[in-house]
């Protein structure tokens, strides 16, 4: 269950060949979900599984090199990140359930962690 700025969940999606890693948080009350990709070197946000919040729980950041990301949009913030956003993947939620809805992206698997 996604907490509103807790944890979020990892999953993986299909691009075409390529399995790349993705992520969902809740902010706002609402479901987002971005490829887990720093638009700055292309490393995965999260520095521990499902940690994808600054300390303040406002922005999303990159463990890496501290670029800041803003959970409703994806769009850079602040760092490194030079402007460039998060990709962001195309979502719904029904009745607690979250489901990929994109033309683009499969989901290949859903990564759990221990609370």
């Amino acid at each position: 269950m996604l907490v509103d700025r807790g944890r979020g969940i990892r999953f993986k999606v299909r691009d075409g060949g390529q399995t790349v890693p993705a992520f969902a948080i809740r902010y706002g009350g609402r479901v987002r979900a971005y490829l887990n990709r720093c638009s700055h070197m292309g490393l995965q946000l999260d520095f521990a599984a499902g940690a994808f919040f600054d300390t303040e729980k406002r922005y999303i950041i990159c463990a890496a090199h501290g670029a800041l990301y803003d959970p409703v949009t994806g769009a850079c913030r602040a760092g490194p990140c030079n402007g460039t956003g998060l990709l962001a993947l195309a979502i719904t939620e029904t009745d607690g359930q979250v489901v990929l809805i994109s033309d683009r992206y499969q989901l290949a698997s859903i990564e759990a962690f221990e609370e």
